[in-house]
C-alpha cells in the first residue's frame, strides 16, 4: 500500500500570539497539479495517533473510496491550553476559532494546492474539539462545508447558537455520540450527561432544516467509541 507523507510546522498566531503546530497528512501520489479539499482536526495529534487518521486514509485512497484531501492536524499543548482554547467559556476560544478561519485556512491555501471555497474544506474533532469546531462553523459559515463531531460537549450557549443561526444550508453535519455517555468525567472533575444535550442538539437540527448525518453508537466517551468510526466519517464526507 501506498502511504502519504506526515509534514510536522510550526507557524505563528496572530490571534493567539503563540507557535502553533500543525501534522499536515499529503496523501500518497500528491501533486501540485491537482487540487484537494481540507479537513481541519482540532485534537490532531490524537486524530492521528488514537484514531489513526491517516493510515485510514491511506486505506480509502487504495480502494479509490475518497477524493484528494489534505488532513492537517492542530494539536493541543496540554489540558489547561485545550480547555482555553476548546470550550465555549475559554479565555482563547474566540481567538483560537479566529486562527482556524482567518490564518490557517489561509495558510493552506497559500501553500497548498486547495479547493478555494466553503465545501472543500471541513472540521472534525471529538468532545471539546467536535464543540469549537461547530461553533467555528456557525461564526464563519462561508468559510467551512462540513463538520464532523465525534462526541460533543453541548451545552446552552451551543444550542443558543444553533438557535439564533439564520444560515442552515452554508454546511453540513456528520454527528456521533455513544449511547453509555450519560456521565462523562469532563475536564473539571464533574461528571457531565453528554447524551441528554446530543439528543436535544440533534433534534434541533433537524427542525432547523440543517443537512445532518446523526448516530448513537455502542460505547462510552472514549477513541474506542470513536476510532472505528473515523473511516465511515472520511467515506460519508469525501467519497468519490
Amino acid at each position: 500500500m501506498n502511504r502519504g507523507t506526515l509534514q510536522d510546522i510550526t507557524i505563528y498566531s496572530e490571534a493567539l500570539q503563540e507557535e502553533m503546530q500543525l501534522l499536515i497528512y499529503l496523501p500518497p501520489n500528491y501533486s501540485p497539479l491537482y487540487k484537494y479539499s481540507v479537513l481541519i482536526a482540532s485534537d490532531g495529534k490524537d486524530y492521528f495517533q488514537l484514531g489513526r487518521i491517516s493510515r485510514i486514509a491511506d486505506e480509502l485512497y487504495e480502494n479509490d473510496e475518497i477524493e484528494n484531501l489534505i488532513i492537517v492536524g492542530v494539536p493541543y499543548k496540554n489540558v489547561k491550553d485545550r480547555r482555553a482554547k476548546y470550550h465555549p467559556d475559554g479565555e482563547k476560544h474566540t481567538a483560537y476559532t479566529r486562527f482556524l478561519a482567518q490564518e490557517l485556512v489561509p495558510y493552506i491555501d497559500e501553500h497548498y494546492p486547495t479547493y478555494q471555497i466553503g465545501m472543500g474544506r471541513a472540521l472534525i474533532g471529538d468532545s471539546l474539539a467536535a464543540t469549537v469546531s461547530l461553533l467555528t462553523a456557525l461564526n464563519y459559515p462561508n468559510t467551512f462545508g462540513k463538520v464532523i463531531m465525534h462526541s460533543p460537549l453541548v451545552n446552552d450557549y451551543v444550542l443558543e447558537k444553533i438557535e439564533s443561526n439564520k444560515v442552515v444550508h452554508a454546511f453540513s453535519l456528520y454527528h456521533v455520540i455513544g449511547n453509555e455517555e450519560t456521565a462523562v468525567k469532563t475536564g473539571d472533575g464533574l461528571l457531565t450527561d453528554f447524551i441528554t444535550p446530543n439528543r436535544k442538539l440533534h433534534k434541533l437540527l433537524i427542525s432547523k432544516g440543517y443537512s445532518t448525518f446523526y448516530e448513537e453508537l455502542n460505547g462510552d466517551h472514549t477513541w474506542k467509541l470513536w476510532q472505528p468510526d473515523v473511516k465511515r466519517s472520511l467515506v460519508n464526507n469525501f467519497s468519490l
